[in-house]
Order: structure tokens, then C-alpha cells, then sequence
């Protein structure tokens, strides 16, 4: 359901009608950054369901007064906060992991720089060392 939200799908002419905006403004608001669609093909913008409802949202940032440039800093400052939100997240899922005896630990394998995870406790098999004979060759007669 969220791949759906983030699939581009709307030419620029639906997006600026889903949004109930110019499709100048949709232009303008890619020139500057502020909401950026995937491209296609022959550089034609594809916007999202996500781009839509960011587009309502600068809507109505703009309405109440709120400058571009702010707006711009509000959008970043709540993806920040998302991607936070998301690494919070992890490593609550993490901690609950290690306080329940479920971690795993990485160790060399073997083959020459891999790395594998394994259990607690648990080993892993015993590398073979590999040793390498180099041979020289002497011109006769030099």
C-alpha cells in the first residue's frame, strides 16, 4: 500500500488538478526544489500520491502566510524528523533484540573477506590456510 503511495503516476496536468494548482506553479515549485517529481523518459515529470498531498501541503503553508523559503525549511525539518523517527525505530527493535537474548554477532567466513552472522556463541568453521608459490624465471645466458 505505501509502494503505491510513492509509485509516480500522474502527469503534470493531474497532478496540478488533484492539487488545485497551476501547472506553472508545479513547475516553479520543481525549479526551486520544493516539491521535486521522478522524471520519465524524455524528461517528463511523473508526481505521486505523496507529491500530491506535499503539493496540498505548501498550499496551504502558502495560504496562511508562510513564505517559500520557510516552507521549503518546514518540509525539510519533517523529513528529518521522519527519518529520525524511522532510526528510533530500528534501534528500539535492536535493543529489545539484545535485551532478549536474540543478537547475533558477525564474524570473518571462509572465504577471504566475507563476513557472516551467527548465533551467540556459535563459531565459525576453521579457515584452511592458502599459501601462494610464486616462481621466477632466469633468462639463459643473462
Amino acid at each position: 500500500m505505501a509502494h503505491e503511495f510513492l509509485r509516480p503516476v500522474f502527469v503534470i496536468s493531474v497532478a496540478a488538478q488533484l492539487a488545485d494548482m497551476h501547472p506553472q506553479t508545479l513547475r516553479q515549485y520543481d525549479r526551486i526544489g520544493l516539491v521535486s517529481p521522478s522524471r520519465q523518459s524524455g524528461k517528463q515529470r511523473r508526481y505521486s500520491q505523496r507529491d500530491v498531498s506535499l503539493l496540498r501541503q505548501v498550499q496551504q503553508l502558502s495560504k496562511e502566510g508562510v513564505s517559500l523559503e520557510g516552507i521549503k525549511r518546514i518540509i525539510e525539518l519533517q523529513n528529518q524528523v521522519s527519518f529520525m523517527q524511522n532510526q528510533v525505530g530500528e534501534l528500539r527493535d535492536e535493543l529489545r533484540a539484545v535485551q532478549q537474548g536474540q543478537t547475533r554477532v558477525f564474524a570473518a567466513g571462509t572465504a577471504a573477506g566475507d563476513v557472516v552472522s551467527m548465533a551467540r556463541g556459535m563459531r565459525p568453521a576453521r579457515r584452511e590456510p592458502t599459501v601462494t608459490l610464486f616462481t621466477t624465471r632466469r633468462a639463459i645466458g643473462r
